[in-house]
């Protein structure tokens, strides 16, 4: 009888090696497997918010980061760009931006953190094509009504400077606004707004 006893107490230790060692086993298997679903560092940088110096940026200029593999417009607006734009709405599709993605902070007639300075997302709203910046008054191309903006060549939908559509073309919003704040007076961050909309 003491031999079937001993036999039990060697078969339960032997089962719960077997566990100890098979649920050592499934973790090591189970850390890199789970590991590889995260998203790469390269993925992770693809994403990541991006500085932009504008200590430089003269009024009119147009300069141009990349941010999640997109070109970000960041334009200097003169006092004159800023009262046309206030002066636009009647020729415009979502004027006030109600239905545009941006910022709440950026709710405002120049869609900026800061008057004279826009950010856009360079894409056009329609079928992804990328406008052309045309700051020039009245051209012959664009009529006597044009007070410079953003013209995409693809199939002629116009925005203000302000990046605000116009009514009867073919994109159905304004340009978009990504999340930004500033850093100090001359340094952006693309990507994030520090959380306050």
């Amino acid at each position: 009888m003491s031999e079937q006893v001993v036999d039990k107490r060697r078969r339960l230790f032997l089962t719960a090696a077997a566990t100890a060692v098979t649920g050592v086993g499934a973790a090591y298997v189970a850390v890199p497997f789970l590991a590889s679903m995260n998203p790469s560092a390269r993925a992770k940088a693809a994403g990541a918010p991006v500085e932009a110096d504008i200590a430089k940026l003269e009024l009119g200029q147009l300069i141009r980061v990349e941010w999640r593999g997109k070109p970000v417009w960041i334009l200097k607006r003169s006092e004159q760009v800023l009262q046309d734009i206030a002066e636009m709405s009647g020729q415009l599709r979502d004027p006030e931006s109600n239905e545009s993605e941006q910022p709440e902070l950026c709710k405002n007639v120049n869609r900026s953190l800061k008057p004279e300075v826009f950010l856009a997302v360079g894409i056009c709203t329609h079928l992804g094509c990328s406008p052309t910046f045309r700051p020039e008054v009245a051209p012959e191309d664009l009529g006597p009504d044009w007070k410079g903006g953003f013209f995409c060549p693809c199939h002629g939908s116009a925005f203000d400077l302000a990046g605000r559509v116009f009514a009867g073309v073919p994109a159905p919003l304004n340009l978009v606004i990504p999340p930004h704040e500033y850093i100090t007076d001359s340094r952006i961050l693309i990507g994030s707004d520090g959380g306050r909309g």
